[in-house]
């Protein structure tokens, strides 16, 4: 288990392991959803994914949706890539940046899970749908993940080239 936690690099940190932990916690204490695991090791992989979730939430969802309120002006990638080969602190700023992102993410996702738990209780007959719903939604957020991770990768390559 050391050696798995060795190998997490702080942006996995941040942006998946502490926003998972501090949902599974809220839902735990707050809205009766029991995730807290008695498992050190089951408890590190259900936070980790959950904070993954969130994180991939905040990027499909969280980010181009602030961009479209005009509350985002992104850089050009390839001059992103330049800047931070000569900088590197753009990458440490860039992780804190994700790390809000998530945040923000957590928060909405919070929001929507209370939204949920309260509707069960007025309408019980809606949880099948929401079991349901979650992994169609899953595997919708997951795939507009993979490819948005793909773009960046293609990005990366092409920036890289020629050099």
């Amino acid at each position: 288990m050391e050696k798995i936690l060795e190998k997490i690099s702080t942006y996995n940190i941040f942006n998946h392991l502490f926003p998972g932990v501090v949902f599974c916690v809220i839902c735990d204490k707050y809205l009766s959803i029991p995730l807290i695991q008695e498992s050190i090791v089951n408890g590190v992989f259900l936070y980790y994914f959950v904070g993954l979730i969130i994180s991939c939430f905040g990027s499909i969802v969280i980010e181009p949706l602030m961009k479209k309120l005009g509350l985002l002006d992104f850089s050009n990638y390839s001059d992103f890539i330049q800047a931070a080969k000569k900088d590197g602190k753009i990458e440490t700023l860039s992780e804190i940046n994700n790390m809000y992102r998530t945040i923000i993410s957590m928060i909405l996702v919070l929001a929507i899970t209370i939204l949920y738990t309260s509707c069960l209780s007025a309408w019980p007959q809606i949880a099948i749908l929401g079991k349901y719903g979650l992994i169609v939604m899953l595997f919708i957020l997951f795939i507009l993940s993979y490819r948005k991770q793909t773009q960046y990768i293609t990005k990366r390559v092409l920036e890289n080239k020629d050099q």
